[in-house]
């Protein structure tokens, strides 16, 4: 008996889904257990295994977006009945309102005219880029024309657009899709200030020195990265405000100190979350965050690895991002996030002398509704003075 697969619901969204591949081909013999589709949510990816074992037939496409609940395959125990199940799919009428029917030169076809069927997502792809569909052949239904073959079409003849060329077509989906929609959404639904400057990471740098001096004692290596963690999670349990956030009309200040760090991937970024990161020890926050990093690059991240953040980081330092300053968006629905560059030596003044120092800029981004300027002020102020401290502060206890 046939077994349908299902795109499952995955966290709290209700969003589509996009699936990113299918590990085996139309008709394949798959056993029960094989991971046969990946899936991809706004945050992480997600392998669906099969129920059965049995033949498979494919609905949904490569980088096709399905709504959670819908069919987007289907397990045939037997030959005979993947068959049917093959020749239904095929043969099945697409409902009028899925087509449009567009007239094709009827001044070559006498007497009646040629129709084209085009989906509606490959017709507003085709306006876009003002194509002669009647150049394009469909690989659908019917020789239905479906997105893909406008994507084809565009690719494989350099199509141009207003005059421009299209070298590479890339679909806006998945990750990179999930990461615009948050940004807008952040953007438009909080009030948000960022404020810049630097800092002398002249104690910082040297507190580091010590710490990779040790390496082989510690049993890890030290990133600047987890210093941050480690130095900003206790900086802001005196600064409650900040780590809180608006949900359902209420600040709700979190007693949990979860900070979410940025990871960079080849498609965009990922935000992991180091839970209870003000009563971790900077050895355990290294270990963390170096296992949610590598997670995050092997598409291995769980939803609790990327839930739950109530403050971020993100320091473009560690992306070779030199003495810089930038705009860093409120990962929502965060109030608060910072952003840090690398660290540069500059001129600047110390006791009235201009001398050569390590120097880290930073951005704090802060949402005006929870947090005022004075506060962002004082916070920033008060992490300044911190890593400006760091060694000593640290106090030489590798904990």
């Amino acid at each position: 008996m046939k077994k349908d697969i299902i795109m499952p619901k995955i966290g709290l969204s209700n969003k589509p889904l996009t699936i990113v591949e299918w590990k085996f081909k139309e008709g394949d013999f798959i056993k029960k257990g094989n991971i046969i589709v990946t899936v991809e949510t706004e945050k992480i990816r997600y392998d669906i295994e099969s129920p059965i074992d049995g033949y498979l037939h494919i609905i949904a496409q490569n980088k096709q977006e399905v709504e959670i609940g819908s069919v987007i395959g289907i397990i045939a125990e037997t030959t005979k009945e993947y068959e049917e199940i093959k020749n239904i799919t095929l043969n099945k009428q697409e409902p009028p309102k899925q087509e449009f029917i567009i007239n094709k030169k009827p001044e070559v076809v006498k007497g009646k005219e040629e129709r084209i069927k085009i989906s509606p997502i490959a017709r507003k792809l085709a306006e876009e880029h003002m194509l002669d569909i009647t150049q394009i052949k469909g690989t659908g239904p019917d020789g239905r024309i479906v997105k893909e073959d406008i994507e084809a079409f565009l690719q494989n003849q350099g199509t141009s657009y207003d005059g421009r060329k299209v070298k590479e077509v890339i679909p806006f989906t998945g990750t990179r899709k999930a990461i615009a929609e948050h940004m807008h959404s952040s953007l438009s639904n909080s009030a948000q200030i960022t404020v810049m400057g630097e800092i002398d990471a002249y104690e910082l740098v040297n507190l580091r020195e010590q710490l990779l001096n040790k390496e082989s004692e510690l049993g890890v290596r030290i990133t600047y990265t987890d210093l941050l963690v480690y130095f900003v999670s206790r900086t802001l349990k005196d600064f409650s405000l900040i780590n809180s956030s608006i949900i359902d009309n209420e600040i709700k200040i979190w007693e949990d100190v979860n900070i979410g760090v940025a990871v960079a991937l080849e498609d965009g970024l990922i935000v992991p979350v180091i839970k209870n990161a003000d009563k971790k020890t900077l050895i355990e926050i290294s270990k963390n965050l170096k296992d949610l990093s590598n997670k995050a690059r092997e598409r291995k991240l769980e939803i609790s690895d990327v839930k739950g953040s109530t403050f971020s980081l993100t320091n473009l330092g560690a992306f070779g991002g030199g003495y810089r300053f930038e705009t860093v968006i409120i990962n929502q629905p965060e109030s608060a996030i910072l952003g840090t560059g690398g660290i540069v030596d500059r001129p600047v003044v110390v006791n009235k002398e201009i001398v050569i120092r390590p120097i880290m800029t930073y951005y704090l981004t802060y949402d005006h509704r929870v947090i005022d300027g004075a506060l962002a002020a004082k916070f920033i102020n008060k992490l300044k003075e911190v890593l400006e401290n760091a060694s000593k502060i640290y106090g030489g206890k590798y904990e």
